[in-house]
């Protein structure tokens, strides 16, 4: 009897990215400017709001119209990216999606009202949606190029360098706008600029991600063409994206509502919420490097339902603390181990599942594709999260528990459709173990 985890998606060709030995280039490169490209978005994400109050004489509640709006500007973004990267390759897309971003930032230092606000906004929108809807892409392709790492390993390692990026660029911010003087949030914006236009040359320069043979498109006919058309028949694709927006509301809910839930449940010590975040990110950038070379070990959809239990446990945690709690801190921070843990497995494990589900020739658009599960739980999480805390301070935290434990149910029997190449490192995709 067949491997049912061997079975095909229905339109999803059986073609694999094939290696090209020595192809790749500049890994390391790659690592240091996702590196610098975190630091920037580090640098600025703390001041998304405050600097056009600071710099500018926009009523705050328009200015939450003009971001929102600027962001809603950017959701068309990844079905363009995802093309554009089948077409031309993605390292190209990632580094004009950082060039985006910087000019971003330079128009932010010169706004003074609501259209500037809106345009420097949603260059800076565009770059980002751009950026994500391309950068695995280039990670898989640099994997399957013969690159250093495995896929899962490469993903690890990304995630760990960016983890470490923000956390770093939010520390110096929190430090040189301390002063509040007006040109000190000027000097951030520069710095941000800075720091993508960086990473943008670093790339373009020195690294190299020659996209698989099959990967290129042959005829204007049909075949390897399938385009989004043939995505939207894979359903169990689509399925691992629908399961993956779970995963994606569970692991934007630490830093979305860690403040109030230490503010109006715990009544604890504001402190408490930068020590419990600079945690998380601190053993995310140790520790993605060595889970990261451990992870090919194992079957992807088994490691994405191990997050996913944790996730569980996490929220089941979280519902049972309150102010009363013996040992609060010490509590909170054992909590958070588990959805550390849990962020360290999804992270690469879920790309990597994605990626390697995907054919050959339409990487690109399936994985900009799956971007849109983190771009629903972004937009869903605060209402998610505001309205069942109205209603109880644990709802949230139980319905929590329950998506992620039938999510991870899910992915256990998705593995029965998903292809064999995606499910198992190295059976067709993803490059050297």
């Amino acid at each position: 009897m067949p491997d049912p985890a061997s079975r095909e998606p229905v339109a999803t060709p059986t073609a694999t990215p094939a290696a090209i030995p020595g192809g790749s280039r500049g890994g390391a490169v790659l690592v240091a400017a996702l590196a610098v490209d975190s630091l920037g978005n580090g640098l600025f994400l703390p001041l998304s709001l405050v600097f056009f109050l600071e710099l500018t004489e926009v009523p705050l509640a328009l200015l939450g119209v003009l971001l929102t709006a600027a962001n809603a500007l950017a959701l068309p973004v990844p079905l363009w990216a995802g093309a554009l990267a089948d077409r031309v390759g993605a390292l190209p897309v990632v580094v004009g999606a950082q060039a985006l971003q910087a000019a971003g930032f330079l128009a932010h230092a010169h706004v003074d009202g609501p259209v500037g606000v809106f345009w420097a906004a949603a260059l800076v929108a565009v770059g980002v949606r751009f950026f994500w809807s391309s950068v695995f892409t280039a990670r898989a392709d640099h994997a399957d190029g013969g690159g250093r790492w495995a896929a899962d390993t490469w993903f690890s390692v990304a995630n760990g360098a960016r983890t470490a990026g923000l956390a770093g660029g939010g520390l110096v911010t929190g430090v040189v706008v301390a002063d509040g003087r007006a040109g000190t949030y000027v000097v951030v914006a520069h710095a941000a600029a800075t720091c993508f236009a960086s990473a943008a040359v670093l790339i373009a320069a020195f690294v190299r991600a020659p996209r698989p043979a099959g990967a290129r498109p042959v005829d204007r006919a049909g075949g390897r063409r399938g385009g989004y058309a043939a995505l939207l028949r894979d359903r169990p694709f689509l399925a691992l994206v629908g399961l993956n927006t779970v995963f994606a509301l569970a692991s934007v809910l630490l830093g979305l509502a860690l403040p109030t839930v230490v503010r109006e449940d715990l009544r604890a010590a504001s402190w408490l919420t930068g020590a419990v975040l600079a945690g998380n990110a601190l053993l995310v950038a140790v520790l993605s490097v060595p889970v990261g070379a451990r992870l090919p070990r194992h079957r992807r959809t088994r490691v994405v339902a191990l997050a996913a239990a944790l996730w569980t446990a996490w929220a089941l945690a979280m519902a049972v603390l309150g102010p009363g709690t013996p040992g609060l801190a010490v509590a909170l921070a054992a909590a958070t181990l588990l959805f550390t843990a849990a962020e360290l497995l999804h992270a690469p494990a879920s790309t990597a599942l994605a990626a390697a589900a995907a054919p050959a020739h339409a990487r690109g658009r399936y994985l900009a594709s799956f971007q849109y599960s983190f771009a629903f739980a972004s937009i869903a999480a605060p209402a998610f999260f505001t309205t069942l805390f109205a209603v109880g301070t644990a709802a949230p935290w139980l319905v929590l528990a329950a998506l992620s434990a039938a999510g991870g149910g899910g992915v256990l029997l998705l593995e029965r459709v998903l292809p064999r190449r995606a499910v198992h490192h190295g059976a067709g995709t993803g490059a050297r173990g």
